[in-house]
């Protein structure tokens, strides 16, 4: 089984190449944030509790979101994969995912990470906020603010996935081909 964290800072890409990672290598795709939604709409227990701490303006702990990505994993038992999207963001998510994964008998495969300088990012995420008239991606301070808030509390994760020997740094510039052909180079010496 194929099973990537894909990682990276706001406008790295994580959006475009996950979809082209989703379509080459058939993975389902694990968005925490769409999984939350998605549990809440369908009224479940655990999507009714996210739902009671959300609406207090209270972060959903660790356990419950694992809880929903475990049920997922079971909703899908013919998946060739999985591709995780805006989880694990901290070593004891990393650590609440390996037990879950160990589990189920299967592991994270490697961590990709989108790298790409915060000047890139900058000017990636102004011309998205353009088009998409997101207001975060349109101010540079809050933009430079996301970019620091993702790498003093991410890097752990990093570090935590690089003892395991499955962090692999991709560079994330140039054409969306170009990094797409990188990232699949790294999955192929894995299988």
């Amino acid at each position: 089984m194929l099973n990537i964290v894909l990682f990276g800072p706001p406008g790295a890409g994580k959006g475009t190449q996950s979809q082209k990672l989703i379509d080459k290598f058939q993975l389902v795709h694990l968005s925490t944030g769409d999984i939350l939604r998605s549990e809440i709409a369908n009224q479940t227990f655990l999507g009714m509790e996210a739902k009671k701490l959300m609406d207090q303006g209270i972060l959903v702990p660790d356990e419950v979101v694992i809880g929903m990505i475990g049920s997922k994993l079971e909703a899908n038992p013919l998946a060739k994969g999985f591709i995780f999207d805006g989880f694990p963001r901290t070593k004891a998510q990393a650590e609440a995912l390996d037990t879950l994964l160990l589990q189920k008998g299967t592991a994270i495969t490697l961590m990709l990470a989108l790298e790409v300088n915060e000047e890139e990012l900058t000017k990636r995420l102004l011309l998205r906020g353009k088009e998409s008239g997101r207001p975060d991606d349109q101010n540079p301070d809050i933009i430079k603010k996301r970019v620091s808030e993702y790498n003093t509390k991410t890097a752990p994760v990093a570090e935590y996935y690089k003892t395991q020997d499955k962090y692999k740094g991709i560079k994330g510039i140039g054409s969306v081909d170009e990094i797409f052909n990188n990232l699949c180079g790294e999955l192929q010496v894995q299988n």
